[in-house]
């Protein structure tokens, strides 16, 4: 099992205010604490948020050392690579500013790296807070779940060389889903590897209504294709299995869509605008007929 000093942290931020001080704290009260925490302060123009890390840089009661970056705008990619540069440990963990961490995630994540060498990276189940209260269970895999969508958290622990072999991530992407491209490169990177996820939500995340992560959605069939065309060998070789994956999630989707229009129909409860408009115009070839025939079928029943 491995120790302290193989890992170090990366935390980056920009405006977020007294939210980075749970995560901080969450890293200092680790089971097994980092070697080292290096702050990326990507730019922030709040004042508050300056406030909070000159008080931070300026502690030294802290458990752990902290080493603070300062840099103009450039993006939480370009913050990642500025911190995870300054790292030395094999192990390197990276934190969104405004999450937090449950005590013993870098000792049970580091544990299943070294349990598994064929893992290029560990992380584990979410839970979110704020707008939203869940537990969300991603399930990691091999290069080939990733491919249809992102499999593993933000916030996980990677060993360091593979990030020195895929390049980092991708400073380019500005909009959203950087860090599943990055999951991409890394498996693509070292062939025949995994990333992990302990079966625990060990990771506090952050909801709210205006956070890159809902505004990427917006441009999610563009931000796909340029993944697509940068890991086009990845998509050839495993074309198939990315096709019935998008294909499984659309399914899954569509009936639990389905099973909402039925209920709707027997409590006779009206839909709303899209719903309508659905089952006067049923989509063709993409199992959408069929969908509103069940959802017919199941008025004349009840």
């Amino acid at each position: 099992m491995h120790g302290n000093n193989d890992v170090e942290a990366v935390i980056t931020s920009c405006n977020q205010r007294d939210m980075i001080t749970q995560a901080v704290q969450s890293l200092c009260g680790q089971t097994i604490r980092p070697k080292r925490i290096v702050i990326v302060d990507d730019g922030s123009t709040d004042e508050r948020s300056i406030q909070v890390l000159d008080a931070i840089e300026a502690d030294r009661s802290k458990t752990v050392p902290i080493k603070m970056i300062r840099q103009p705008n450039a993006g939480v990619s370009a913050a990642r690579n500025a911190g995870i540069r300054e790292t030395q440990t094999p192990f390197v963990l990276v934190l969104d500013g405004d999450d937090y961490l449950e005590s013993s995630f870098i000792e049970e994540a580091v544990r299943m790296l070294s349990e598994h060498p064929d893992m290029t990276a560990a992380s584990s189940w979410l839970q979110t807070f704020g707008v939203l209260e869940a537990v969300v269970r991603p399930t990691g895999g091999d290069a080939r779940a990733f491919l249809s969508h992102n499999c593993a958290p933000a916030s996980h622990i990677f060993r360091r060389e593979a990030w020195e072999l895929c390049g980092g991530y991708d400073e380019t992407m500005r909009s959203g889903f950087e860090d599943w491209e990055f999951f991409l490169s890394l498996l693509e990177a070292v062939p025949d590897t995994r990333i992990g996820i302990v079966e625990k939500p060990l990771i506090y995340y952050r909801t709210k209504p205006a956070s890159p992560n809902i505004k990427s959605m917006e441009k999610r069939l563009e931000i796909m294709r340029y993944m697509m065309e940068k890991h086009r060998q990845m998509y050839k070789e495993h074309m198939i299995e990315a096709m019935l994956g998008i294909e499984a999630i659309s399914i899954s989707r569509l009936y639990g869509w389905e099973s909402e229009m039925i209920h709707s129909k027997r409590t006779n409860k009206r839909m709303g605008t899209l719903s309508e408009a659905f089952i006067e115009s049923p989509t063709y070839g993409d199992g959408g007929m069929a969908a509103a025939v069940r959802i017919a079928s199941a008025q004349c029943e009840s």
